[in-house]
């Protein structure tokens, strides 16, 4: 009996195995074939990238009815891509096993396929004859695409209807539309002709602004965040302008402003705006490591939305050189409150309560600072800061005690065309700032100035070699040296200037009454990087790299200015959230340092 139970369970274990392997079998497929007439690299690429054929052969997903309905739809999806570059005397041919894959009804699929063909013969391109949208708003520029004689893609024609469209809404006519289109191809001419016909409807002002979603955000708060200009002439501009200012303020989740359906008598349109809330409370970590320098860490938390207002109440910390065996550790902790829509719907203002300590070499102090600050956003690109701040600083070095006490009034713009902040490929950064101050007591007067500019630019393909240039630059002037508050001198050397060279080892030395001599930072800074940077996957990338640093007493340049230098090569490795940098790098000239130095951290080290 137990015998026979066995050879039975051998059997339908024999069976079931058979089953699967003839299932397996069964949805394989072989091959797929993708040829395009004529030869075009740039049309064969289309092709396959619109293929759902190819897409689910790439998946692994080879189940005959799931390919037999990607067949189907591909001929409307190639077809679609042919219209995009222009091609509209299209022949598409897709056969599975021999038969066109039309012709197959969708619940007679084959039991198993093994070779696909699609052949596409995109014919020869179409150009636009007539290409017209009227009316248009007095000064509306149509793309240089959408012309008579240029290559008909269907793209083009969208883009000059939405630019149109966008035009009239910025003149206030918010319900312009498409009244009428004619579209005609010529294929013996291969010439598409456009005329496409626009209704801009009446002149439209701002109406009331209705609040949706809100939680605990007060909707006065939210209307003047949005600075909506209810009463004004409707603006798309203005529209999206005042979605993004809600968006910035970092409370919110989503948030959308659409217009009603009607018009309010006698041209008032409404507005209303759907809010999210985020959760209120963020915390964050950080942390890097150098082989000199030592371990960095910081954290901080943030209520977004401390009072129901949009205050932003931020308690940050940090503390660097741990365990770095050149210095103590410095540590720090500050206290922000800002609150949106000071002012003005783009002006930010702040009170901020700061308290660091910094164990170095030749030195050590303690500062307190307080101070009043306001932003400005001009655009998505350009930003303005301003302020005022009290400093305190008491500290010792070989010389013996000091104490700094100054009033200061930062002023600073930020302007950033880069394409990704934590990972630029293309474009620029560029952040200036003059900060005056009036010392009192044995503390100097004076202005303190700084610059850093980045650029970057891909070489070939976007984004797979990247060359990155660093700028920096700061002097005091009207100061003394050693009138100066600490803070506010320059070093050189580290991650954040000269990679290869030790932390904050390239400075001025001096000494103060009959003490030893130590040193303290110069009043002139000059700073250069240069990087290369290559991926070699989609998720791993290498660097080679050189800084170049320089802190003068009386200029950039001449008799009491010094320089080093250091140079590298480094991983980065992409989270998606940014990646993760490991350097190493060895100083090239100068006399601050020598042997090897590693850094790692998250994001680019510029």
């Amino acid at each position: 009996m137990f015998a026979g139970n066995g050879l039975s369970r051998f059997r339908l274990t024999v069976a079931l195995a058979v089953m699967v392997l003839s299932a397996a079998q069964a949805q394989a497929l072989d091959r797929l074939d993708i040829s395009v007439a004529g030869g075009s690299e740039a049309l064969t690429e289309a092709v396959n990238e619109a293929s759902q054929v190819r897409a689910l052969q790439a998946q692994g997903q080879t189940d005959p009815q799931d390919l037999l309905a990607a067949a189907r739809s591909d001929y409307a999806r190639i077809l679609a891509a042919m219209y995009a570059r222009g091609h509209y005397s299209v022949d598409i041919r897709i056969q599975i096993d021999g038969r066109e894959a039309a012709a197959i009804p969708v619940l007679e699929a084959p039991r198993s396929i093994s070779t696909i063909r699609i052949a596409v013969d995109p014919g020869a391109p179409f150009r636009f004859g007539l290409a017209r949208v009227q009316p248009l708003p007095p000064g509306t520029e149509l793309p240089q695409e959408f012309r008579t004689g240029a290559v008909a893609e269907s793209g083009a024609v969208t883009s000059a209807v939405g630019v149109a469209i966008k035009a009239w809404r910025e003149t206030g006519h918010a319900k312009a539309f498409v009244a009428a289109q004619d579209v005609l191809a010529d294929h013996a001419a291969k010439r598409l002709d456009v005329d496409v016909g626009l209704a801009p409807g009446p002149r439209l002002r701002f109406g009331h602004l209705e609040i949706v979603g809100e939680d605990r955000m007060r909707e006065r708060r939210i209307r003047k965040i949005a600075g909506l200009p209810e009463g004004e002439t409707f603006s798309e501009t203005e529209l999206r302008r005042a979605e993004t200012r809600l968006r910035r303020t970092g409370i919110f989740a989503s948030v959308a402003l659409t217009e009603d359906d009607q018009v309010t008598a006698p041209d008032l349109l409404g507005v209303t705006a759907t809010v999210v809330e985020q959760k209120p409370r963020r915390y964050s970590f950080g942390a890097e490591i150098a082989s000199l320098d030592g371990l960095s860490l910081s954290a901080s938390w943030l209520h977004r939305n401390l009072l129901g207002g949009g205050e932003r109440l931020g308690v940050s910390a940090d503390a660097t050189n741990i365990g770095s065996g050149q210095s103590g550790v410095d540590y720090g902790l500050e206290v922000t409150l800002d609150r949106p829509a000071t002012l003005t719907p783009d002006t930010t203002a702040g009170l901020v309560l700061g308290y660091s300590h910094e164990d170095e070499i030749d030195y050590n102090l303690d500062s307190v600072t307080f101070g009043l600050k306001f932003s400005h956003v001009f655009s998505e690109r350009l930003t303005a800061r301003a302020g005022l701040t009290y400093d305190y600083v008491d500290g010792r070095d070989p010389g013996g005690a000091f104490t700094f006490r100054n009033l200061s009034l930062p002023l600073g713009v930020t302007w950033d065309k880069r394409d990704v902040a934590n990972n630029p490929t293309k474009g620029f950064y560029l952040d200036a700032e003059a900060k005056p101050f009036a010392g009192f007591g044995t503390t100097g007067s004076g202005l303190r100035a700084t610059l850093d500019g980045r650029a970057y630019r891909s070489l070939g393909e976007p984004g797979k070699v990247v060359v990155a240039a660093r700028v920096q630059a700061g002097a005091v002037l009207g100061s003394d040296l050693l009138e100066t508050p600490r803070g506010d001198l320059f070093f050189s050397g580290g991650g954040g200037t000269v990679r290869g060279q030790p932390y904050r080892s390239l400075g001025i030395a001096v000494t103060r009454g009959f003490g030893p001599e130590f040193l303290i930072g110069g009043k002139y800074f000059l700073a250069g990087s240069l990087e290369v940077r290559a991926k070699v996957s989609d998720k791993i990338g290498v660097v080679g790299f050189v800084d170049w640093g320089s802190i003068g007493l009386d200029g950039f340049t001449g008799e009491f200015a010094e320089s080093h230098a250091g140079a590298g090569i480094g991983l980065r490795y992409d989270t998606g959230l940014g990646p993760i940098r490991f350097d190493v790098a060895a100083p090239i000239s100068g006399t601050t340092g020598d042997g090897v130095q590693f850094y790692v951290g998250l994001g680019q080290s510029f």
